[in-house]
């Protein structure tokens, strides 16, 4: 069983990707992570953000069992993820790790921003995770200050947008729901609630597939 889970950042895909793992037992993979890891490696090793040969050569090696949310979600790693992101090769050498990833038994849970149109499309349960751009940038602010840090809320707003923007309109896996995914609007939607639609979709899945 792979569960694709795709959407904008701060939409909320990642937390209920993480609790329906939980729910099911499932594998997780956040595979925006690769990405910001594959940039980490490059910013460690002195090397350039603009060498795509260099780039996809370094994502080839990353280890998927050793993502650390903590570390990988610096902002800083997350401006030089969003360079690499749009390169072609570097896309291609990750999307080949997400996919054998995918493969683990007995089932797996991927989000990220084109799962269910490019690294998983035959995935049997899809879901697209959205929300405003007001919503997720004030979740992202609330974030911020909750964990003691100083925050410019109009700020983040624009850079919310400038991340849709990018993530949407590049020409290589463009973010977008794929047809056959399932649309939770969380704007006004709680993440508890969101997991129970989720949850009687999968279960549903389930069964047919048992």
């Amino acid at each position: 069983m792979i569960i694709a889970i795709d959407g904008p950042a701060a939409a909320g895909k990642g937390t209920l990707a993480r609790r329906i793992a939980d729910a099911y037992g499932f594998h997780h993979l956040d595979t925006g992570l690769t990405y910001r890891a594959t940039a980490k490696a490059l910013l460690d090793a002195g090397l350039p953000l603009d060498d795509e040969t260099v780039a996809a050569a370094m994502a080839r090696k990353v280890d998927l069992a050793g993502l650390d949310r903590a570390i990988l979600s610096q902002h800083e790693i997350g401006e030089a993820a969003s360079k690499i992101a749009v390169m072609p090769a570097v896309r291609r050498a990750l999307v080949e790790a997400q996919r054998s990833f995918a493969g683990k038994e007995p089932g797996t849970v991927l989000d990220g921003r084109d799962i269910g149109t490019v690294v998983c499309p035959n995935a049997p349960v899809k879901f697209y995770v959205t929300a405003s751009a007001e919503v997720r940038a004030k979740r992202r602010y609330d974030e911020i200050v909750e964990a003691g840090g100083r925050a410019d809320y109009a700020a983040i707003f624009e850079d919310v947008k400038r991340r849709d923007e990018r993530d949407m309109g590049r020409t290589d896996s463009p973010l977008r729901p794929s047809e056959d995914a399932y649309l939770l609007d969380t704007s006004e939607m709680s993440i508890e609630a969101a997991f129970q639609t989720a949850k009687s979709i999968i279960d549903t899945a389930l069964s047919r597939n048992a």
